[in-house]
């Protein structure tokens, strides 16, 4: 395997984490979004939100714990995605492996954990009768994890999330590929360089004592929100709330690491053969603003235009007219400290990578030079609100009220803020895409990944012209 790195980077200022956001001026009757709730906190520290939704006899019970990737130290990544399989094992009151269970004999369904570069969650959807048993089980895992970890169920995790590891990066098609282009964007010491899955050598190395350690840093009621959605009565659910959570130790509120943004100072080109993938991949990527911070929401208008249907500039020129992509997309990956833009493209059999970033740059210069349409703005912002509502029908899970109260409270400590964060995209225009592509998507400051199969045999070809 042959790999070609050339970079030249700094890092420089303060990261965008403390900020806060630019705030767009809600369009008329976006104020109808938004979601009615109550926001109170526990004396031990623990936040909890609660919004009523009775259409139907259900309730979603959400923790966030503002902990992730980003959090973790060189050497020991991948712990905050390590607990969130943990925190399935079994608790002081809870027996081993039956957490789940549990919830699906009471009738819970949308039950899961997720782990990103900025925090942490446990979700769980149950019938209103059975919220006190989701309570219970989300407290006793909050409270007396410890009390049940062991070096056997360490070990049976560690060795699951290893297999993940080999699935999702070593073993999948362009996974060691996309890794070097992300080593590149982040590079040491900056905690987002282990990606949220971490390494293996971090993985063998963690023990008891690390894992127990950072659990009783960043897995505290004063680091942790608890947002309950859907049809239940209020002052009782306080009292569950004070009855399972308000006897929990408090501890000092964790802060966060402060890490300066990275900055790209001239393109880093990588070069790398793909043992897995039958065909070429061009991926370019670059740093901008942090989720939710100026210039987010034009990205994500950007990332529409440029690869979301037949008629987006990407695929109408190298998949429909030239034929030279098998696929496309462009996506604004917004992150709590920096986001990633990134711009992928699947070569058609024959066709070289560099012949794809001479189409792609053709492209990007005719944006950074006229910016793009007023009805591809409008087509992106229908696309979004269409995604967000569709998403609020549902109390919980990945995406529902539930979720959207928890992400708005975490990024800018206002649960309320969906009528703000629709209004973002309403402030975006031609001119704004235009000056976004100028100056966030500069070829001097971007990730270049050219991934092909080993020996390619077939010349490459020339663009076709569709008459």
């Amino acid at each position: 395997m042959k790999a070609l790195v050339a970079a030249a980077l700094v890092i420089s200022g303060l990261p965008a984490l403390a900020q806060s956001p630019k705030e767009a001026k809600p369009a008329a009757g976006r104020e109808a979004l938004a979601i009615p709730y109550e926001k109170y906190t526990l004396p031990n520290g623990l936040e909890v939100i609660l919004s009523v939704d009775r259409k139907l006899p259900i309730v979603s019970v959400n923790v966030w714990y503002h902990v992730g990737a980003y959090n973790e130290q060189p050497g020991r990544t991948g712990f905050a995605h390590l607990f969130e399989h943990m925190m399935f094992q079994g608790s002081k009151h809870v027996a081993d492996d039956v957490h789940i269970s549990l919830l699906e004999q009471i009738g819970g369904t949308d039950l899961n954990g997720t782990t990103s570069f900025d925090r942490t969650n446990y979700f769980e959807t149950v019938p209103s009768n059975q919220l006190e048993t989701a309570l219970w089980l989300e407290s006793d895992r909050m409270g007396f994890l410890l009390d049940a970890l062991t070096l056997e169920k360490l070990n049976t995790q560690r060795e699951v999330v290893k297999n993940e590891r080999r699935e999702g990066t070593e073993t999948a098609p362009y996974g060691e590929a996309r890794e070097k282009a992300w080593h590149a964007l982040f590079p040491l010491p900056h905690p987002y360089h282990g990606d949220v899955i971490g390494s293996m050598e971090d993985l063998n190395a963690a023990t008891v004592d690390d894992v127990k350690g950072f659990f009783r840093q960043w897995y505290a009621p004063s680091n942790a929100t608890l947002t309950i959605v859907g049809d239940f009565d209020v002052e009782k659910t306080k009292a569950l709330v004070e009855k399972y959570f308000g006897s929990l130790p408090s501890h000092p509120k964790p802060v966060p690491p402060q890490v300066a943004p990275v900055k790209l100072t001239a393109p880093v080109v990588i070069r790398q053969e793909e043992r897995v993938a039958q065909l070429p991949l061009l991926s370019i990527q670059w740093l901008t603003a942090p989720y939710l911070q100026e210039g987010d929401a034009v990205a994500d208008v950007l990332a529409t235009a440029l690869s979301t249907g037949k008629a987006s500039r990407l695929y109408r020129r190298l998949v429909l007219e030239k034929q030279l992509a098998q696929s496309v997309s462009a996506t604004q990956q917004s992150q709590g400290a920096q986001s990633v833009f990134t711009l992928d493209v699947v070569a058609r059999p024959g066709v070289s990578t560099d012949l794809l970033l001479k189409e792609v740059d053709a492209i990007l210069d005719e944006v950074r030079k006229n910016g793009i349409t007023q009805e591809e703005i409008e087509r992106a912002r229908t696309r979004y609100d269409t995604r967000m509502l569709a998403g609020l029908q549902s109390v919980g899970g990945g995406g529902g009220k539930a979720d959207v109260l928890q992400s708005y409270n975490h990024f800018v400590g206002d649960p309320g803020y969906i009528a703000k964060d629709l209004a973002r995209y309403e402030q975006v225009t031609p001119e704004s895409v235009k000056q976004f592509a100028r100056d966030a998507l500069s070829s001097n400051s971007r990730v270049i990944l050219h991934a092909v199969p080993p020996a390619r045999r077939q010349a490459p070809i020339e663009p076709k012209e569709r008459n």
